[in-house]
Order: structure tokens, then C-alpha cells, then sequence
């Protein structure tokens, strides 16, 4: 699949995204992907986390228009730093090994820019359940713990909220390349108001994985066929969910199964489809919304109702129900590119179908992006972003966004496209898990593992989700 169709690779050349682990490109670091941290899901997908951030939607070019005339003034002048050192905060290790081509290449280009400015460039190495403390403390002290750090969309609501995360406006400048034609460095979707993150190109993939061969042995409609027909609709996706569960030795219990996935995921991913969160972006109450009761009503149909829901350990809510379409015998899943590579059929991939009330922009709910800050008090933050700019003006081995991973994952070129072109970038932000307290989880509980009215749950659990919201506020 090295020579892509022409529109594909037109497409991939102006892709301006982010990277999740199952398919990177070779500039960036590993990422973590698309999952849930909090609840009792844990925080399974942050550690190794991307270099440039998780599931983002597309860059906004908007913003870089005031600068446009800029595009051929000269890049800012080198500065002498007198031997900083520059420090670079994850919770991984991101200094360039050298062991691989690109890695080479990353590193060469580290000793130039340390050379170009006198500066050590340190990259710091904070375990993820200490780091947003360390972060927090070290930032209301004057004295961040890095001159750039990552951090998660979900958990820096507070940091902006007491002003210790500096917005791009602070730093950035008409020549820099995330306000003009964004190469290798891109503006993240905007927080409570303003742009705070940047981060590298990728691609990213969360959508409704399935299970090729499962469907050609069932006679299964296409998905993909379905999505391009404009079928692809939450009815359409029961219909065929009922299809896919089957009893053939006839003892009552199916032998394959229509859908897997932790519920509370698909609440969210199905929410979004809707057009409706369980935190607003407005740092509102969601799941009040008559979409986000629609959307709950759904999926208690699906996992109390309809029965073509496989659930391998017993407890729906669980995370570990992100691995149980893995087995083989369950149709589709709502899964992460990350999650789903080496398995033993083939994956094919469509997005998540969309719901009665929604209108297509969004297909999956992104909970685990994340990007680069430069926190309150760092000296010279328009130098040190100017560093950073530098550091990821790489030459790529790809022949278009993404290649490396979404060839490993995909063996028709069709996944490709649809990944490309109809999932990437069309995530939205949930931020439910950065709000201490917020009872989202007890909402999915209640209703899928209690068995409760959608209605009640939700009148039950207004005024604790305000008052976390205040709290935050």
C-alpha cells in the first residue's frame, strides 16, 4: 500500500492532526490514545502517552490568518542562552535514542538547535500519578517544574482556571509556523475559551472497529457500505448488531455477538453522535440534555435489553470490556486504534454510527487528548517556544500522515481511506473526568448496572454534577 491513491494522499498532506499510538508518525513518540482514566477505569492508555497529544481534532487554520503576511519575513533570530538549560516534562521519557533512522534524525537535529541557542535540552521524566501535582505546586510556587510540559485537556481545567497555563497568544509570533502554514507544529482545539496547547502532526483512529471475517462468515451488511450510502445510523447499527448474535449449537447462549465494548465509553462515543456530553464546554451539566437521555436510552437497550452485547467478566462498567472484542467472536466494538493491531482476523474500521439527533460533525468523544503548555512564570516563553518549533522541523520517511501505523493496523487500502478521511480529526472533547466529583460514573451505574430509569438517574444526579461544576468554576 506504499503508493496511495492521489486523493488519499492529497488529503494526507494537509491532514493537520495529532497522534495516538496505533498509528503515529515516525516524527513523534508513542502515544497514548483515546481512554478513560477515572471511575474505575484507570488510567490505562496515559502512560506512554504521545509526544504531540491524543485524538485531536483538526487545527485551526483561522487563527493564523492575522499572520499570513508573515510568511515571508524572516524567522526569528537565534538567541544566546548562555547554557539554559531547557527542560521538557512528560510522563515518559522523550529523549531522541538515536537507535532508529528517525530517531537519528531527531537527535541531530536536538544538537543543532542546543548548538543554534547554547541551551541543554532536558527531557524530565515524572511518573503520571505524581505529575499533575508537581505540576500544580511548582506552578502557584513561580517556579514550574519545566519550561514545557504535556498535560491532558481533562486535568488541566484547573491549572487554567488559576491562570498558571500561559495561552499561545503570550508566545507565539507572525512567523511562527503554528500561526502560518502549521508543518510540524499545531494549534490544539481551544479550552474554556482560548487556545493553551500545541502540539506535532499524526494521525488518530477511534471509530467502530469490526471484525472482517466474522461478518463474511455471517453474511453481514458492510458497514462501510452502509456509511457510504448515508445508512449508517444507530438503528442500522442494532439491526446489524442482532444479526451478528447467533446461537448455532442451540443452547440458548449466543456463539457470536453483536457489539463489546465498557458501557461508559459507549455512552460517550454515542453521545457525541448525538451531539451531547456529559460535561458541556461551557462547563455545564450534559447529560441533562434531552440528546445525552436519548443517548443513555439507547445504550441501556443495547446492554439490558437487546442482548447482543458480550460481556466477558461480568461487570459492564468495567474497562477491561475495551479487550473483549479481541476473542473474536463479537461483531464490532468502539475501540481505539491502539487497542486493536496483531489481532488474529481482519479489522476493518467505520465511524461510530451516527445518532437521531446528531449532525455528523463529531464521531467519537475524545478523552484523552492532550498537548504541550508552557506554564505561568517560564522565562523567555516566546524563545522557548521558538526551541520547541525548531526541534520538530524534521524530514519524515512517510509518504504521507500516518503511514507507518495505519499500514500496520489496515490491510485494505478502503480502512485507509475511511481512517484518513472520514475519523481523523473528528473527535470532540470530553472533559467529565478533569471535574473532581462529577457523577457521571454513578449515572452509567445506575442505569446499567441497577437497572434504573434513565429519567430518575438523571434528576438524581443534577444538583451533585452542579455543584462539582461549581466547585470547578
Amino acid at each position: 500500500m506504499k503508493n496511495m491513491k492521489a486523493l488519499t494522499l492529497l488529503l494526507a498532506a494537509t491532514m493537520v492532526t495529532l497522534t495516538a499510538c496505533g498509528s503515529s508518525s515516525d516524527n513523534t513518540s508513542n502515544s497514548g490514545g483515546n481512554a478513560a482514566s477515572n471511575n474505575g477505569a484507570g488510567d490505562a492508555a496515559t502512560n506512554n502517552a504521545g509526544a504531540t497529544g491524543n485524538n485531536a481534532a483538526p487545527a485551526n487554520d483561522a487563527a493564523g490568518n492575522d499572520a499570513a503576511a508573515a510568511d515571508d519575513a524572516a524567522a526569528p533570530a537565534a538567541v544566546n542562552l548562555d547554557g539554559r538549560e531547557i527542560h521538557i516534562s512528560a510522563w515518559w521519557d522523550g529523549t531522541p535514542q538515536g537507535d532508529t533512522a528517525d530517531s537519528k534524525k531527531a537527535l541531530d537535529k536536538l544538537h543543532e538547535v542546543e548548538k543554534k541557542y547554547n541551551v541543554k535540552i532536558k527531557y524530565d521524566n515524572i511518573p503520571f500519578d505524581k505529575y499533575m501535582d508537581k505540576f500544580t505546586t511548582s506552578a502557584l510556587a513561580g517556579t514550574p517544574m519545566a519550561d514545557i510540559s504535556i498535560l491532558e485537556f481533562k486535568r488541566a481545567l484547573a491549572p487554567i482556571k488559576q491562570g498558571l497555563i500561559l495561552p499561545l497568544s503570550q508566545y507565539t509570533q507572525g512567523t511562527s509556523d503554528i500561526n502560518n502554514e502549521q508543518k510540524h507544529t499545531v494549534k490544539l482545539p481551544p479550552i474554556l475559551g482560548d487556545e493553551y496547547f500545541f502540539g506535532g502532526q499524526g494521525v488518530s483512529t477511534v471509530g467502530m472497529f469490526y471484525n472482517r471475517d466474522l461478518f463474511k462468515k455471517l453474511g453481514l451488511p458492510d458497514p462501510q457500505e452502509l456509511y457510504a450510502n448515508g445508512q449508517w445510523t444507530w438503528d442500522k447499527f442494532l439491526e446489524v448488531a442482532k444479526q451478528a448474535t447467533t446461537d448455532t449449537n442451540n443452547d440458548g447462549k449466543p456463539d457470536t455477538w453483536g457489539f463489546a465494548d465498557w458501557a461508559p465509553g459507549a455512552a460517550r462515543d454515542f453521545g457525541v453522535t448525538n451531539g451531547a456530553l456529559f460535561v458541556n464546554d461551557d462547563l455545564t451539566v450534559g447529560f441533562t440534555d434531552p440528546k445525552m437521555i436519548e443517548t443513555l436510552e439507547f445504550i441501556n437497550r443495547l446492554y439490558n435489553k437487546e442482548n447482543v452485547v458480550k460481556v466477558k467478566k461480568g461487570d459492564k462498567n468495567s474497562w477491561d470490556e475495551v479487550n473483549t472484542f479481541k476473542d473474536g467472536d463479537v461483531a464490532m466494538t468502539s475501540n481505539f486504534d491502539w487497542n486493536v493491531g496483531g489481532l488474529p482476523f481482519e479489522v476493518g474500521v467505520v465511524p461510530n454510527p451516527q445518532g437521531p439527533s446528531g449532525d455528523g460533525k463529531y464521531t467519537y468523544a475524545n478523552t484523552a487528548q492532550n498537548g504541550w503548555v508552557i506554564p505561568k512564570g517560564v522565562k523567555d516563553p516566546q524563545i522557548v517556544y521558538q526551541i520547541y518549533e525548531e526541534l520538530q522541523d524534521l524530514p519524515s520517511t512517510e509518504e504521507y500522515l500516518g503511514q507507518n501505523g495505519l499500514e500496520a493496523l489496515f490491510k485494505n487500502q478502503q480502512d485507509i481511506d475511511m481512517a484518513i478521511q472520514h475519523i481523523n480529526g473528528t473527535g470532540r472533547i470530553s472533559l467529565e473526568e478533569g471535574v473532581a466529583d462529577y457523577p457521571w460514573f454513578s449515572v452509567m451505574d445506575d442505569i446499567i448496572k441497577k437497572n434504573q430509569s434513565v429519567s430518575a438517574t438523571v434528576e438524581k444526579y443534577k444538583a451533585p454534577a452542579e455543584a462539582a461544576l461549581a466547585k470547578l468554576k
